[in-house]
């Protein structure tokens, strides 16, 4: 037990060193990163594919997909005119610094107002490894239940921010806004909490608002 905690704790050291290259890489551009981390299925590309559309133009923006197979959400987020790389993991169910540094070094993107970092579909395995990421967002959709923040508490604990999705779906499954607002007040209070839909684009004014409040402000401090 000693050892793998061991062998653990080496791998989180190496990785954490990373994150901070990148995160002063990162500050040095100006450049807005957001790690997004959910379970499969979460509404992350369709909520990306939402923002693409609707701040083109704004700010100059690109996403690093993390999946372990298949370029299909890279290929969707690029129809929509978004600057995207597939970053594989062959298996492994999260990205890490060395994989988004080396992502970034093959994209090769251009100067950056908004980097979105789209980790694999788990909410376990990325909560843990620093991207060199400005915040986490952890992402909810109303089909998966509203138990969900206290079964995995480790990532709505740490997130900047916590945005429900699908909330069109709402009146069809059973899920209990209020129950999701008290977990998340007790596991990480004051964490602003976001009700969105990408289909009926209601709420996303309220995250393009985060987006543009975080980005500023880091800019100022930048300055």
């Amino acid at each position: 037990m000693s050892r793998t905690l061991d062998v653990r704790r080496r791998i989180l050291e190496d990785n954490d060193r990373q994150a901070a290259a990148l995160r002063a890489s990162f500050k040095t551009g100006g450049t807005l990163v957001v790690n997004m981390i959910s379970s499969p299925g979460s509404g992350k590309t369709a909520l990306l594919e939402a923002t693409a559309r609707d701040l083109a133009g704004r700010y100059a923006m690109a996403a690093l997909e993390g999946d372990i197979e298949t370029e299909r959400d890279a290929e969707r987020l690029r129809a929509r005119g978004l600057r995207a790389y597939q970053i594989l993991t062959g298996g492994s169910c999260h990205l890490d610094a060395r994989l988004v540094a080396r992502g970034l070094e093959d994209a090769a993107f251009p100067a950056l107002d908004i980097l979105f970092i789209e980790n694999v579909g788990n909410l376990i395995c990325p909560t843990s490894y620093d991207l060199g990421e400005d915040f986490k967002i952890a992402l909810l959709s109303t089909a998966e239940g509203d138990d969900k923040p206290f079964k995995y508490p480790a990532i709505f604990a740490r997130a900047g921010a916590v945005v429900i999705t699908k909330a069109d779906l709402g009146p069809h499954v059973s899920f209990d806004m209020d129950v999701v607002r008290g977990q998340i007040e007790t596991l990480n209070p004051g964490a602003p909490l976001l009700v969105t839909s990408a289909r009926t684009g209601d709420g996303l004014e309220a995250w393009y608002g985060l987006l543009a409040e975080r980005l500023e402000a880091k800019r100022r401090h930048r300055a």
